[in-house]
């Protein structure tokens, strides 16, 4: 059993954070103290570990409540949860993809600024881009250029 403040510890999360969290019932198997205090045990450790996942992914606590709701319902909700997770997966797959041509655009621009700032100048940079630019920029620039279809 570990008390709030270690879980607090542990997930690098505010007391008040998890206080929310279990006012809000996304904690099915948290124990409480006679005097009131919260202790977590494995399976509240777990189910942390599923909220700050989701929390992450995108989904607001009104979703990740809904979840916890279904999994308190047992296996007749396995298949809803099997396909939140697959919604999951391809909304941080877009999301991905999204940030590897925004870091794609940023290495670019980083070659291109070090190659200016070594001339003093922007005026041979389309000629660079044509001639020196390496293998690795091209694919970087490529990708920061292609249109999303």
């Amino acid at each position: 059993m570990y008390s709030i403040g270690q879980v607090s510890k542990m997930f690098d999360l505010p007391i008040p954070t998890l206080r929310y969290y279990d006012k809000e019932g996304l904690f099915q198997d948290l124990e409480r103290e006679p005097s009131g205090i919260r202790k977590f045990n494995e399976k509240s450790i777990e189910a942390l570990r599923v909220i700050e996942c989701l929390k992450k992914s995108g989904m607001q606590i009104k979703e990740i409540r809904e979840f916890m709701n279904w999994c308190s319902q047992g296996d007749r909700t396995l298949e809803k949860r099997k396909e939140m997770f697959y919604a999951r997966r391809q909304e941080i797959e877009k999301q991905m993809e999204e940030l590897q041509r925004t870091l794609d655009m940023v290495k670019f621009k980083c070659w291109y600024y070090e190659t200016a700032c070594k001339e003093g100048t922007e005026v041979n940079m389309p000629q660079h881009m044509e001639e020196d630019m390496p293998a690795d920029i091209v694919q970087c620039y490529e990708n920061a250029h292609a249109d999303k279809l």
